[in-house]
């Protein structure tokens, strides 16, 4: 199925942001395969049609939860995807973000492009207040990718999330409507 405007969410000028939909394993399970060297130790990425129904079921079908496909605008192609866990509502108004570029995407400033379009989305039509970013101190891209998008450093948490079997530390990246002027 062709990628039209009409799916996106928001538009950038390399990059285009979409939600999850189940027609979207082949692509993104290919993709992960792919990424495996990338991804570890950081994050799990579904790599199976299975893996990945479970996976996107998830953020379609809780409203504590928002995924979002970064694609490239000119070809459509999944470069990545970010998803916003956790949402709180009431006097929070939070999400954490989580978030992976697939290999033939990476190092291309498309998913710098493609946070920017999530964090306006997140902070526009989903109300949200504040925004968090867990990372581990040894991923140096993903520290830069919050760091370049404003998120600030708020604190360190031992063993805070387990990935792939392993509690593993974090570091606590925020960023609020009010940081974005």
């Amino acid at each position: 199925m062709p990628h039209t405007a009409l799916h996106y969410l928001a538009q950038g000028p390399r990059v285009a942001v979409r939600r999850f939909r189940m027609e979207d394993a082949g692509e993104f399970t290919a993709r992960a395969r792919e990424s495996k060297d990338l991804h570890r130790p950081w994050l799990v990425v579904p790599d199976s049609d299975e893996a990945y129904a479970t996976y996107a079921g998830r953020l379609l079908g809780d409203a504590g939860r928002a995924g979002f496909l970064v694609c490239e605008r000119d070809s459509g192609d999944i470069a990545g995807f970010i998803n916003i866990n956790n949402i709180v509502r009431g006097g929070f108004q939070c999400g954490a973000l989580g978030y992976g570029a697939f290999a033939h995407a990476a190092g291309r400033g498309l998913m710098r492009e493609g946070l920017e379009l999530v964090i306006g989305y997140a902070f526009g039509p989903l109300g949200l207040h504040r925004l968090e970013i867990n990372v581990q101190p040894g991923n140096t891209a993903s520290i830069a990718l919050a760091r370049g998008a404003g998120f600030r450093l708020e604190g360190f948490s031992p063993a805070m999330i387990q990935v792939d079997g392993e509690w593993r530390d974090h570091e606590r990246w925020a960023l609020t409507t009010e940081m974005r002027g």
